[in-house]
């Protein structure tokens, strides 16, 4: 039996402003590290063999405050840039807007500097990722962190990663297993929450690292979107950056995969 835990990292410094921060490398606040040091503490006493981490740091220190505090033998620890949140290309570190204006060309607020969200999982600013695009790097990120442990007894796998990066990884693995269901979101992740499934081949089947036809699974959700840890971690009010308009809300439920893009508008209504 595989246990994998999916973790979304710590509150960044981008988390307390409304942008555009999917590559943007912004470390983890003063809150985030604070989350981060009760996570690792929660998971002292679980024995995880295996850490794999995106190379971004708010994930990274997320992934290695959970690696400090386990026992001997220490998991391995391994970076993929698999694991990185949805690239925004030209909007990475420029405002998160929710309504689009009306009447003007799209090409036209890009040049002013506007990036209203996305309307559907094809769209993708210029030089950045569709969520279909990540979708499929998401599967990837499966074949490479978790398939290759299938068949080993007693392995647990934590993965730091983002919201919407493990949203569709969670999804990508449930596709994998011909008996779950796809009409349950597992969106919604708080900073540092965690979700974790158990996964383990169907009878009959043998491992095989077919891109285009993985094996089937059976994949069971225990857990989601788990953050008792963080009843223990003081937080501070955060003021709201002057000209957010609210958004700073709505910006930190779209990250951590709790709405669509395509919803962003119905939220802000």
């Amino acid at each position: 039996m595989l246990t994998v835990t999916f973790i979304r990292h710590g509150e960044s410094e981008d988390n307390l402003k409304a942008l555009w921060a999917g590559w943007k490398d912004a470390p983890l606040s003063d809150l985030g590290k604070r989350q981060a040091q009760a996570l690792g503490q929660s998971f002292s006493s679980t024995q995880i063999t295996h850490i794999y981490t995106s190379p971004l740091l708010r994930a990274h220190a997320t992934a290695q405050s959970v690696f400090n505090l386990q026992s001997e033998p220490k998991p391995s620890f391994t970076v993929s840039p698999n694991l990185r949140e949805q690239h925004f290309g030209i909007a990475e570190g420029n405002k998160w807007v929710i309504k689009t204006p009306n009447d003007t060309p799209v090409e036209e607020l890009w040049a002013q500097k506007i990036f209203p969200v996305q309307q559907s999982r094809q769209d993708r600013f210029p030089e950045g990722e569709s969520l279909d695009d990540l979708a499929r790097r998401a599967e990837v990120a499966v074949r490479e962190c978790i398939l290759p442990h299938v068949e080993t007894d007693n392995v647990h796998v934590a993965i730091a990663s983002h919201g919407l990066c493990i949203s569709e990884m969670v999804a990508a693995l449930l596709r994998l297993d011909p008996g779950s269901r796809r009409d349950i979101s597992y969106a919604g992740l708080l900073n540092t929450a965690w979700t974790r499934v158990e996964v383990q081949l169907r009878v009959g089947h043998l491992l095989h690292l077919d891109p285009v036809n993985p094996p089937p699974l059976q994949v069971r959700v225990t857990h989601v979107n788990n953050h008792d840890h963080l009843s223990w971690v003081a937080k501070e009010p955060v003021p709201l950056h002057k000209g957010d308009d609210g958004a700073q809300a709505e910006t930190r439920a779209f990250f951590g995969g709790k709405i669509a893009a395509s919803d962003a508008e119905k939220v802000a209504a």
